[in-house]
């Protein structure tokens, strides 16, 4: 008998165990299925509201004539004169860069608030977050129509109305990275006796200040887009002057300034990823923790203190020097880093940048009197819209946010595919050629250039009002942001397996979809879901520029002083956008 015919027979128990040891991957589960037929159920979703609004070749070929005409009409441009159309553009930066900076002041102790580890009780963390979301699912338009019935047309309506909205992602991005600093440096000063004040002040603030400084760099640019949409509720700048040209079907005039925001927008996001680059690597270092070798734990504590706190008496022992006769004498206290190159340059673009916010403030029109005007309307203003109505439209409210959802659908379908390629393509671990990477990298910062409210402007103008021009616009839309979010994240993959996969002789495709693709997954899909509820707040806004949805339901109610209809708008529209959040974030958590 062979050694083969002597095995013994395999029972259901070991059959069962080998078939286990052979499965590569891991059986499905209930929460992963589930997720799946939600992902599933907004693909449908999409296709279905493609179809439904009827975006399809015939239609967009049926406007070819219309954008013919339009460009007959629009052409020669009407530029306003120099010295004008520059005093328009200097008021609408003025009035981007206070509202970014209020957003910051506003977002740094309600962030500390919401922070899981600096927050002053879980009644006060719940506020703050809710804050947040507040702020960031409430249209900066609602906010702009507020803040005119305070401050009347000017400057100061889009410094609070920026202002308010970007506390919900500026306050949201600085709480997660306060949650994601080292404790080590804290806890030193804790041990010290610093009290909570100097905690922040010593150790949390130092580490979180990279990741503010990028946010609020990277809201200057979204600010400076959203500028144009406030110009149609009559914040002061080169928005109101487009609305105005467009009201008046000054076509050549409106494409002009349309073309000078394009411009600007490039020209911004240029420059501000240039200061990204020259000031975070300092700021970055400034917050980077001491290395040392060989050091006691008593002296590494020291190392890790403010020299001031480091030489307390009684707490740490202080530095001596030798003196000239042999003995020892304390060493003068440090109490700064020294004035060395680059702290005189991270001080004068400190200066600067203090210079540019004062100055851009007094053009704005911020004073103390409006500010106390502020205060002492606020109340009555608040009053206006409570409690939320109708005003006998529900119906038609319903219908318009069922719309504006088909529009969101059918525009982050439209630009899924492309913006998904045009990632792969920008993403340098992926296609192997810096080169390829930056060209689709300069692509997609192309698009995002571009103000989804002009792109809705002219295809309103092309393809008539509707649901149509707006699907198109944030088609487009979505392609820049979405582009760039799936490029960053294939990028952030952790490169060891795919050096392993390089090593063994598989082919980039191959180490693709073997591991970049794998471990992207969870966060391109959290992307797509986020360009959903990003695309839902834009359909809202869209509609203004008559391109559908309820957008237009709460410009006629603010025109009209129907302040209850605008509150029951931005409820409807906070419930779907929390909706699509929790999906968001639940499928994330899922797939993690």
């Amino acid at each position: 008998m062979s050694a083969l015919d002597q095995r013994p027979p395999l029972t259901p128990t070991a059959t069962s165990g080998a078939t286990a040891a052979r499965r590569t991957l891991a059986r499905p589960g209930v929460p992963g299925m589930a997720a799946g037929l939600a992902l599933l159920i907004c693909l449908s979703g999409g296709i279905w509201a493609f179809i439904g609004l009827r975006l399809n070749i015939a239609t967009l070929v049926d406007s070819a004539g219309n954008a013919v005409d339009f460009s007959s009409r629009m052409l020669p441009l009407d530029f306003p004169p120099a010295p004008e159309l520059l005093g328009l553009l200097w008021q609408t930066l003025a009035v981007v860069i206070t509202g970014t900076a209020l957003s910051v002041v506003l977002s740094v102790p309600v962030a500390l608030l919401a922070a899981r580890n600096t927050t002053l009780g879980a009644p006060r963390r719940v506020v703050a977050r809710a804050v947040i979301v507040l702020c960031r699912a409430v249209p900066d338009v609602v906010f702009a129509i507020a803040a005119f019935r305070v401050f009347g047309l000017g400057g100061m309506t889009g410094v609070v109305a920026l202002g308010m909205h970007s506390v919900g992602m500026v306050g949201k991005l600085t709480a997660d990275a306060v949650e994601q600093i080292d404790e080590g440096p804290r806890t030193a000063l804790r041990a010290a006796g610093a009290g909570r004040l100097q905690q922040i002040t010593g150790a949390v603030l130092p580490q979180v200040l990279p990741s503010l400084v990028a946010t609020a760099l990277h809201r200057l640019d979204i600010n400076l887009r959203v500028s144009v949409v406030l110009g149609f509720v009559g914040v002061g700048g080169i928005g109101y002057s487009l609305a105005t040209a467009v009201n008046r079907l000054d076509y050549q005039r409106a494409m002009a300034l349309a073309l000078v925001v394009l411009l600007t927008c490039f020209a911004f996001e240029s420059v501000s990823g240039a200061v990204r680059r020259t000031l975070l690597p300092q700021v970055t270092a400034r917050s980077r923790r001491p290395r040392w070798r060989g050091r006691t734990a008593r002296n590494a504590t020291a190392a890790a203190l403010p020299p001031a706190v480091a030489r307390a008496p009684g707490r740490l022992p202080s530095r001596t020097a030798v003196t000239s006769g042999g003995g020892t004498a304390p060493a003068r206290p440090r109490t700064s880093p020294p004035w060395n190159g680059a702290r005189v340059r991270r001080t004068v673009w400190l200066v600067l940048a203090l210079a540019l916010v004062v100055v851009s403030a007094v053009r704005s029109g911020v004073s103390w009197q409006a500010l106390t005007r502020a205060a002492d309307s606020f109340l009555p203003t608040l009053g206006d819209f409570l409690p939320p109505g109708t005003a006998g439209t529900g119906g038609t409210l319903l219908d318009d946010l069922w719309v504006t959802l088909q529009i969101s659908l059918a525009g982050t379908l439209i630009g899924l595919v492309p913006a998904v390629l045009l990632g792969v393509l920008a993403a340098g671990n992926v296609v192997g050629s810096p080169r390829v990477a930056r060209f689709f990298r300069t692509v997609i910062l192309c698009v995002r250039g571009v103000p989804e409210l002009i792109l809705a402007i002219v295809l309103v103008v092309v393809t008539g009002l509707g649901p149509v021009a707006g699907a198109l616009a944030l088609g487009i839309g979505s392609i820049g942001l979405l582009g760039k979010l799936v490029a960053d994240s294939l990028e952030e993959v952790e490169p060891g397996p795919v050096r392993a996969l390089l090593a063994t002789g598989a082919r980039r495709r191959q180490v693709f979809f073997a591991s970049v693709l794998p471990r992207a997954w969870p966060a391109v899909v959290g992307h797509v879901l986020y360009q959903l509820d990003v695309n839902i707040r834009s359909a809202t806004l869209l509609g203004i520029v008559g391109a559908g949805g309820i957008g237009y339901d709460l410009l006629n109610a603010a025109r009209v002083l129907e302040f209850g209809v605008v509150t029951t708008v931005v409820l409807m529209v906070l419930a779907v956008v929390l909706l699509v959040e929790g999906l968001a974030v639940w499928v994330r958590k899922v797939y993690a």
